[in-house]
């Protein structure tokens, strides 16, 4: 368990910071920035439950609220797996595996089913929830090009960057089916009105 009484400890003043496994590191350092980044996505995905937990909300609403809490508790395990070096991971800790990559291609291919053929682009929009859940598809993916980036210099778990990847592609057929359960039409790409 996890406790936390005294949240300033001013270690940070002077602009670094520790990593899970005691290493201090610059707060700029790419490994922080990509786990600042998760960090920023879940909270994206805040902004989508919240109003998805309207009382207000379509039938439908409550099981996507479910699966974006499911995946913020998935993030947090992504974002402390990129806080801790590969020798300090304890073998017991939370993360992402195989299953929770499997568990987002069935929810895309279930929500696919139900979604109209795309025949343009769409622009971010379509409704509130739509929307949050396009911006956080452009958060999810910089996270994965700061993984990525981690990678390339450093041992890293390739399982965190096979989630963001599929997440990512999850959000945005997330971001089409919340358009349907509102019935909110889907902003199309026009680009003759350019």
């Amino acid at each position: 368990m996890v406790r936390l009484n005294r949240i300033y400890t001013k270690a940070g003043d002077g602009g670094q910071t520790r990593l899970v496994g005691g290493q201090q590191v610059p707060k700029n350092a790419p490994r922080i920035d990509a786990y600042g980044t998760v960090d920023e996505l879940m909270a994206c995905l805040g902004l989508a439950r919240t109003a998805l937990a309207d009382p207000e909300a379509p039938e439908g609403a409550a099981a996507l609220e479910g699966i974006l809490r499911r995946i913020q508790n998935e993030l947090f395990n992504v974002g402390s797996d990129l806080a801790t070096l590969p020798p300090d991971r304890h073998p017991q800790r939370p993360r992402v595996t195989e299953r929770h990559v499997e568990a987002l291609e069935r929810e895309m291919d279930a929500w696919n089913e139900a979604l109209p053929e795309l025949r343009s682009f769409i622009l971010p929009g379509g409704g509130l929830v739509a929307s949050y859940l396009h911006l956080a598809r452009t958060v999810c993916r910089r996270a994965e090009r700061q993984v990525v980036g981690i990678t390339a210099d450093e041992p890293a778990d390739s399982q965190n960057l096979r989630y963001l990847n599929r997440l990512s592609d999850a959000l945005f057929v997330m971001s089409r089916h919340a358009s349907r359960l509102y019935g909110e039409p889907e902003p199309l790409w026009e680009p003759e009105k350019t």
